[in-house]
């Protein structure tokens, strides 16, 4: 037996927890510094031994990785992005034992303008050839709407140059700034331009000065729906029936600029035998999940639950909210509950005012 086991190795345990990732790290920490400070066989030694095993623990964990100085590597994890990811990065930095030889980030941090050199294709993303300006809208005043200005900018070349600036981007605000703080962003060339054009360099000051403006305006704002109105609809969506409950009051509150992040979860269920909607038994479940959704995600802690809509073998669950990190962390193992009786997911994006719901606010509710 134990020359067999010498044949065939030891089986790892598999990667079930933060604690379970780090002691795996810890036994193996002296090959992958090794491969990222000699840079021979990195692809294999260190990105397809590190990545799978993250996996294990994630999917949707990306890092990226340099050396600090000559004995200490730098690994950054990063949720490339995607917002309901950021949390999982943060948590597995903050359990990161203290380790020589290695500095552990959550998130591409932000970059001084003098060390940002980006090429795309055959075009370069520099302080000196980018520009941006605000639009402001009187109807959306807290919207963070910019359009940015590159010198070399055509129809032509727009997709190189839209992903080329959001690189750049990336790198001078920092991965969580960017994808947090700014609303919309357009690119436009010079001619396009209706502002005076403003140095990229100044765009961090700008955002700083916006988002404090906004904190200090809605920090303190939260919502009672105590004495909500709720309505009712009935109507047809491509020839099948559709049922929503709509917190009308909350639509109609002029401080949803406070919650910004849209949080739905879609549930998808067998609706054949009744015309794409639930029968009772499904109802039943779907109440009881958005019941313990309502319980996790509380108003107290910034989270509104605008209502839900039913139609074609689907219910989706509609959420306003302050931050993005609970959500995050709740629905994957409550909808995981359920993932033997119904397709579930869920998504997270900003929205400052709504718009997602306009739909009902421009019918006559029930």
């Amino acid at each position: 037996m134990g020359l067999l086991k010498n044949l065939f190795g030891k089986k790892e345990e598999p990667i079930a927890s933060y604690a379970d990732f780090w002691n795996w790290f810890q036994k193996n920490e002296k090959g992958l510094r090794k491969a990222v400070k000699t840079g021979n066989n990195i692809e294999t030694d260190f990105f397809e031994v590190l990545a799978p095993k993250l996996d294990e623990l994630r999917e949707g964990f990306q890092f990226v990785t340099g050396m600090e100085d000559d004995d200490t590597v730098r690994l950054i994890f990063t949720a490339d992005g995607v917002i309901k990811n950021i949390v999982f990065v943060e948590e597995l930095v903050e359990a990161a034992p203290p380790l020589d030889g290695w500095i552990f980030i959550a998130h591409k941090p932000e970059r001084d303008l003098l060390n940002i050199k980006i090429v795309m294709e055959e075009y370069e993303f520099r302080e000196d050839n980018l520009h941006f300006f605000s639009n402001d809208h009187d109807d959306l005043p807290d919207e963070i709407d910019i359009t940015v200005v590159h010198d070399d900018y055509t129809e032509e070349n727009k997709e190189a140059i839209e992903h080329g600036i959001n690189l750049f981007l990336d790198n001078y605000l920092g991965e969580l700034n960017f994808a947090t703080i700014i609303d919309n962003i357009s690119v436009v060339s010079k001619d396009e331009a209706t502002k005076e054009l403003v140095s990229i360099e100044k765009l961090k000051s700008f955002l700083i000065w916006r988002q404090k403006e906004f904190i200090e305006k809605y920090d303190s704002t939260q919502h009672n729906s105590e004495n909500d109105d709720f309505a009712g609809l009935e109507a047809t969506k491509d020839d099948k029936p559709l049922l929503a409950v709509i917190n009308t009051t909350l639509l109609d509150w002029d401080r949803k600029a406070s919650h910004p992040w849209i949080t739905i979860i879609e549930i998808k269920y067998d609706g054949t035998d009744n015309d794409g909607m639930p029968d009772e038994e499904t109802y039943a479940l779907l109440d009881e999940i958005e019941n313990k959704i309502v319980s996790e995600l509380s108003e107290a802690e910034g989270h509104l639950n605008i209502g839900r809509e039913t139609c074609d073998n689907t219910q989706e669950i509609y959420f306003a909210c302050k931050d993005f990190r609970k959500p995050s962390l709740v629905l994957p193992e409550l909808l995981h509950q359920y993932s033997d009786k119904f397709e579930l997911d869920f998504t997270i994006y900003k929205d400052k005012y709504w718009q997602s719901f306009s739909r009902f606010s421009n019918i006559e509710l029930e």
